[in-house]
């Protein structure tokens, strides 16, 4: 008779092989684990929401709420539409609007076009292009403030630069803030000159992402410069293009602090008085705050009207 082996069999190998069950699992099921995992994210998102709520949502509906009350010391009365009908009777009222428009027009066709070909240019360098980047970018680094003063200054008629540069050329001199006829096109060129160097980086950030053998393509079909960039270069950017558009005239529309340092606000006979100038007078200037926010109200629908048709627009050409 053979001697019994000392060797575990193996079944008695994989009995003790094997991983001893699980506990019970943990109280609070998968929802406690994720938010445990992700509480820092909660929170920064849920302190995100609250500080958006405080300064964004908050004052929109305050300014609701105010365009339809009116204060008198200390005590608020519900007027209903008073404070839109005393904004519609003012006679700066419709000023305020013309120039705003006049300001609006004549900024998008320099604040768009001169970024869009200044980000041309710049593409179709090969050498320095980063040099000029931060050149372009340089206004917009600058304090507003400090923007401003630097171009009251070119504008002064006594010592101002740009009036001795057209006296050294034998033009007349030009009172460029003090002249209703330039004032607003001094502003608009001031305003330019501050703001188009983002504008200008976001279209060299699209000039850039247009394929090249295009371009090859239209120059075999004979194409010249601007008939590629019509062809080629404005189909292919159409989306940017569009977007910021849309974010220069709201931008525009609410303009206020060039006229109101350039010129002191009205500008002469009134003709840089814009809207939002008109509800910091309305507010800080007369205390009626019912009819500043009347008015700040009257824009914010304007506004968002307009963003609604654009985004309906856009929508309907992609589809």
């Amino acid at each position: 008779m053979s001697a019994p082996s000392l060797t575990p069999s193996k079944t008695a190998r994989a009995r003790h092989a094997q991983p001893p069950p699980d506990g019970p699992p943990p109280p609070g099921g998968s929802f406690a684990r994720s938010l445990k995992r992700n509480l820092t994210a909660h929170g920064l998102l849920i302190g995100a929401v609250l500080c958006f709520a405080f300064f964004s949502w908050y004052p929109m509906v305050r300014e609701f709420l105010l365009a339809f009350q009116k204060t008198d010391q200390g005590e608020v009365s519900w007027v209903g539409l008073d404070n839109l009908r005393t904004v519609f009777n003012d006679p700066a009222f419709w000023q305020a609007w013309r120039n705003t428009l006049l300001f609006t027009v004549l900024a998008l066709v320099l604040g768009f076009a001169v970024p869009f070909a200044v980000a041309l240019v710049i593409n179709e360098l090969r050498h320095g292009k980063g040099y000029l980047r931060l050149l372009v970018y340089l206004p917009v680094m600058l304090p507003p403030v400090a923007a401003v003063l630097l171009f009251k200054y070119l504008y002064d008629p006594g010592y101002g630069l740009l009036n001795e540069l057209l006296g050294s050329v034998g033009l007349p001199e030009q009172q460029w803030l003090q002249d209703p006829d330039l004032s607003m096109l001094s502003v608009v060129i001031a305003s330019t000159w501050m703001n188009m160097g983002g504008a200008a980086l976001i279209y060299l950030a699209a000039l850039q992402g247009v394929p090249g053998e295009l371009y090859e393509a239209a120059e075999l079909d004979g194409a010249g410069l601007f008939r590629k960039i019509w062809h080629v270069t404005i189909p292919q950017t159409r989306l940017i293009l569009s977007l910021l558009l849309l974010m220069q005239i709201i931008a525009t529309m609410q303009v206020f602090v060039e006229p109101f340092l350039l010129t002191g606000g009205a500008g002469p006979e009134g003709s840089t008085t814009t809207v939002v100038y008109l509800i910091y007078q309305y507010a800080f200037n007369f205390n009626n705050y019912g009819a500043a926010a009347a008015l700040g109200l009257l824009l914010l629908v304007l506004l968002a009207g307009f963003s609604a048709a654009y985004v309906k627009l856009n929508r309907a050409e992609n589809e």
